[in-house]
This record gives C-alpha cells, structure tokens and sequence, in this order.
C-alpha cells in the first residue's frame, strides 16, 4: 500500500509538469511490458508481436470494428458450389516496402505467388511456426494453393470449413515477399518487410522499436488521403506497468493496455468507469474482448474418477450454475472490468452472440437448491466435497464461487496450482472440476464452439463433452456460408452447452484501453487489435 501510494503522489506531482514532445511529426508511443521476440509474422503468437506485425504486414482479409471480415488484399472472393474452392481477386496497387533484397532496392508489386509462398511456409515444418495448426487438416500443401494469375489466388481446402476466412485474417497469414526470407534466413526476425502502413526503421531489443510511415500504402480514407495519418509509431519495452502508468500520465506515452491491478482501484469505480479526478486527463474505452473465463467439469463417464463425482450429474451442474452471482463478482473483484456470462459460452463481441436467443444462468438460489434437492442432496446433505483446480491469479475467483456455494450446502474445495500442472492435469483428462480459459484466435463462435465437439481432444475439448445433436450442428456449421443461418445454429449448439452445463461460464472479458485526450482515430474490437491506420494527434 505503501508503494502505490507514493506511485500515486509521483503522479500528481507530474501531471503538473507534463511533459510535451515539441515537433511536428506525428509520433504514437505505446510500451509493451513483455517485449517484443520477433517481426516475423509466421510467429505471431502473442499480442505483443502480433501487434508490431500489424503495422508492417497486411492479410488478404480482415475483421473491422464489428468482427466481421472484410477485405484487405484481396478486394473480393468467390466460394464454390463445394465450398471447399476459395477464389481470390488480389488488389493491382500493392507493394512491398523497400529492401536491398529487390532489385535497385525498390519494393516491387504483390501478387498471387506472394500469397502462395507465404501461407505454404506456415505449414513448413521447416519454418517451426506455431501457427502452423491454422491449416493442419484443412488444406493439402501441395494441392491448397494455387496462383492462377499473378492477380488471382485459390484456396482448396481438403473439406468445406467457412470459419477459414476468419483463419486467413489472423496475423499468421501474413503476406511476406520470398526475396527478403530468402536473404535473411533465420535473421528475418529482425529484418521485416510488408506490404503494410509502417515499415520498420530500427529496433533495438529491449529498448525501442521504431516504424516509419510508409508513402506508398496503398489505401486511401474516405476523402482521398492516402492512410496512414501518423508519420512514425515507437514502441517501448519497459517491463513494469506501474511504471508504464506513471510515464503515460506524464504525457510520454499515448496509449496504454489495461491496467496495473494496485492502480484499479484508485483509477476505476465499481461499475468500471473512470474516477472523476480522472475524467479529461485521460480516456478510457472499454469493449468486449473475445475471451470467457470458466470452470470446466471433466464428464468422460470412462474414467472411474468421473463415476463416483457428483458433478457427473447434469442437476449438480446446473445447481452450481444458478448458484452464482456473477454481476456482483464482476463489480467487486474487477472493479466492474467485464461482462457477467449470463448469455452461454460464446462471448460478446461476436456477430453471432445474442442475448435474446441464447439464455445463459441468472443468478437464482431458490433454483438452485431446487436441482439440488432434485438430484438427491437436499440443502446438500450427503453431497461429497467437490475439489476445484484453480491457478494462483484466479484463486479469488474460485474462492468467491466457494463461499457463495457454500450457503447453498455444496462445499467446494479450492486447490491451487500452477498454470503448467493445470493444463497437464486437464489434457490427461485427470482433472474433475477446474479453471479454464478460451481466447479466440479468429472471429468466429466456431472458435468456441469447437471446445465441446466431441471428436476435438483435449485440447480444446477438455471437458470430453460428447452430444450427437450438438455434433451434427457443428458439422452442419462448417458447410453453412450464409450468415444468418450460420450463426442461427451457433445460437442452436450454445443453447445445447447451456442445457447440459459441462461448463460455469463466469465472465466475458473487456478490452481496457487508456488513451490520452489528444489522440483520435483509435480503432478497437473483439481481438484487442491495435488499429493506427486513422489515428492522429491533435496539439
């Protein structure tokens, strides 16, 4: 307490003095506490490279603000009567940046070889991409792509999987020129070149990265201005984010990610808006983030551990679920940051996500002890004490659950571990009842929905949920483009999860961005993208 508020008093005493980069280039400072390991978009596994790759990089296709996908590289696409044959009409005014790769130095055009070339190299074992499983089992490497014309690219998948739009936006599919891979090899890392808004300047590891504008980004704003508006972005790596907060508040950064936890309490009310001694010294936007925080129950009937567990019994898991006052949870324990699960297990942000059509658990005790009493342990007497796996950063969460069930007469026994032994624990099927965590690597309730199919193992299907009527749904998903139908059996499968309850969905997560009140454009959706391409700074 000590040391937050002697934070506190450094900050009050700065934003006297704030400090004011004199210039006129247009310069947005962001810092990222865990680093920053490589520009190669093949290895885009954490927000924090992902976001650099955004800025360098572009994807044949991409979400906007409101999830759904757009064009990017591709201007517009076709899908075939077999809905396996993707075919892609590329933009004709794209380049690469310039590198002393190219001829005379001079980034020349992108085409369909590019594109070829860059998705096959993901599923290179040789490349040892991470994101490698974004096309295993969906396309050939030899027959899924084609350059047909320098401007037309197919895509064939082994079988009909829509959701692969949302797969071709992630920054994995980068479009990356062959020449530079070719001369930098393993160097590539810290070599970049994209077709993107930013090309790369300088990067010192562990101090900087420095992106320049570049002047021949091919897309233009509504009024004919060529994008992007800022002159250069910097990124920190500052490893602490009470730190990053004091150098925000003192003006030296423009947007900061989330929160310090000591300063929530001081910076945010309980129903998570900014504090009036805040308001105008900084902005705070809040959106839904594509991440649901649960507890899990293992319900493979295989295993002898499952045969003698009370949560083997759907009423048990109901009970459990109408047990919990999820909208005081979110109030007290994160300062209101999030979206109490009250609508199943796809959350908000989706296009898909709907709480008319999908009704989730409502907090309701007296329902609770009805199940409860229903399922043969009245006011919980006889019932065995369940154990809940935990890791220490949600500890409170799983203790919060404990006490209110506990009023309802289901003792719950919280075990703390750490994240690697959990995850061990839940692969092997060895864990009853435990914390678990789904974000969304593309924007699609697909993504979701694949945790409880029951031919998915574990991962993502850790729970080993097995029902036939949710199987066919999912199948029949996977073949479905049209839209409105497509997310009508989303809604369908999540109505089924919420029924049988392998799962106590407890909050759909919240993007937190801090933004200082001069800077305008900021973008935002589901995934946490960084957005520059609008942004500027007024003075």
């Amino acid at each position: 307490m000590q040391v937050r508020t002697l934070i506190i008093i450094l900050i009050s005493t700065l934003v006297a003095c704030k400090h004011t980069q004199h210039t006129d280039k247009q310069v947005f400072r962001y810092n990222v506490t865990e680093g920053i390991a490589t520009m190669d978009p093949a290895f885009a596994k954490s927000q924090s490279v992902i976001w650099a790759v955004k800025q360098v990089y572009n994807t044949l296709v991409e979400p906007d603000n409101q999830l759904n996908i757009r064009p990017c590289l591709a201007k517009g696409w076709e899908v075939a009567a077999d809905h396996k044959t993707f075919v892609f009409h590329l933009r004709t005014d794209v380049y690469f940046h310039d590198n002393e790769s190219f001829i005379g130095g001079k980034g020349r055009k992108m085409n369909a070889h590019d594109v070829v070339y860059s998705l096959k190299r993901i599923m290179d074992p040789a490349t040892a991409s991470p994101g490698a499983w974004i096309f295993n089992g969906k396309v050939d490497i030899g027959k899924g792509f084609t350059a047909i014309n320098d401007s037309t690219f197919q895509l064939t998948l082994l079988q009909p999987f829509h959701p692969i739009l949302g797969i071709l936006s992630m920054q994995y599919c980068s479009i990356i020129p062959h020449e530079v891979v070719e001369k930098y090899g393993k160097d590539f890392r810290k070599h970049p070149c994209g077709t993107g808004p930013f090309q790369f300047h300088q990067w010192e590891e562990g101090q900087s990265l420095i992106l320049h504008k570049y002047p021949r980004y091919f897309e233009k704003d509504s009024a004919g201005n060529r994008l992007p508006y800022l002159d250069a972005v910097k990124v920190g790596f500052l490893d602490n984010k009470a730190t990053e907060f004091l150098l925000f508040r003192q003006g030296q950064l423009d947007f900061m990610n989330d929160i310090d936890a000591s300063f929530k309490d001081e910076v945010f009310t309980k129903r998570g808006l900014l504090k009036k001694e805040w308001v105008g010294k900084m902005v705070l936007e809040k959106g839904p983030y594509l991440n649901v925080e649960y507890f899990g129950f293992l319900l493979d009937s295989t295993k002898e551990v499952v045969k003698g567990s009370p949560t083997r019994l759907k009423k048990i898991r109901l009970a459990i679920n109408y047990g919990i006052d999820r909208v005081k949870m979110i109030t007290y324990l994160r300062n209101g940051i999030g979206i109490p699960a009250n609508a199943g297990f796809v959350p908000a942000g989706l296009p898909s996500f709907d709480t008319v059509k999908v009704k989730g658990y409502t907090y309701n005790p007296a329902l609770s002890a009805r199940l409860l009493k229903e399922a043969g342990y009245p006011e919980g007497k006889g019932l065995p004490v369940i154990k809940l796996l935990s890791i220490p950063i949600y500890e409170d969460f799983a203790n919060y659950v404990a006490n209110q069930l506990q009023q309802l007469g289901i003792r719950i026994q919280v075990e703390v571990m750490q994240k690697a032994l959990l995850m061990e624990q839940t692969a092997k099927s060895e864990a009853l009842c435990f914390r678990g965590s789904w974000m969304g690597d593309y924007a699609d309730a697909e993504n979701y929905l694949a945790v409880f199919y029951s031919k998915n193992p574990a991962p993502p299907n850790y729970t080993r949920y097995a029902n036939p009527a949710f199987d066919q749904l999912y199948e029949q998903s996977l073949q479905e483009n049209n839209d409105s139908i497509r997310y009508s059996l989303y809604q369908q499968m999540d109505r089924i999860i919420v029924a049988d309850a392998p799962v106590v969905p407890l909050f759909y997560d919240e993007v937190i961005h801090l933004i200082q009140p001069n800077v305008h454009g900021l973008g935002n959706n589901g995934l946490n993208s960084l957005e520059l391409r609008k942004v500027y700074i007024s003075r």
